[in-house]
């Protein structure tokens, strides 16, 4: 079954992106749209909280970071004006403690980025209670270790003394890992 043929039973079809990423923003606009979405598109928090304010879609694309401030404050605004919505996490910040915080406050599904239009449609479209199909290239055990690394280390205030502590790590090790690229 294709995308615009799923689209078909859903009644309403507005879609807010939300992304400061003008270049990015417009192709997946122009994605949806083919898609049959009826898009709208945000590039800051208060320009998004306006068109949730104004007419609340019915679905949302929301950057997690943005100029002035998290999207996530979007994706709260949105499901306070109409609970239906569903709305997912778009970012290049990627990390597990961001998921799970997006989840709780609403969004039903968190892609990194470089996600195509097609990830896109299907975690929007995606039965509620239907398992997701599983990645395509999943995080290496590398990766999940790194965001775990990262993740305490912002919890310690970014105080590599307290999240050496706490990983039950020597310091300096810690620093090398800090000091490299995350791994793929």
């Amino acid at each position: 079954m294709s995308d615009v043929a799923t689209l078909a039973n859903v009644p309403e079809r507005s879609l807010l992106i939300v992304d400061d990423d003008k270049a990015f923003v417009q192709r997946l606009a122009r994605a949806m749209e083919s898609r049959g979405f009826e898009v709208t598109t945000a590039e800051a928090v208060s320009e998004g909280l306006q068109h949730v304010e104004r007419a609340p879609p019915a679905f949302a694309v929301v950057d997690m970071r943005l100029g002035d401030g998290s999207g996530l404050d979007v994706i709260s605004a949105l499901k306070e004006r109409r609970p239906d919505a569903r709305a997912i996490v778009l970012t290049g910040y990627g990390n597990i403690a961001t998921a799970v915080n997006a989840i709780k406050i609403g969004a039903i599904d968190y892609l990194a980025k470089p996600a195509d239009a097609d990830d896109v449609v299907a975690a929007l479209l995606a039965l509620d209670g239907k398992k997701a199909e599983p990645p395509e290239h999943p995080m290496s055990a590398d990766r999940v270790r790194w965001e775990h690394i990262q993740r305490i280390y912002e919890l310690c205030a970014r105080n590599v003394s307290e999240t050496a502590r706490r990983l039950n790590m020597h310091r300096r090790t810690l620093q090398r890992i800090l000091a490299k690229r995350a791994p793929r």
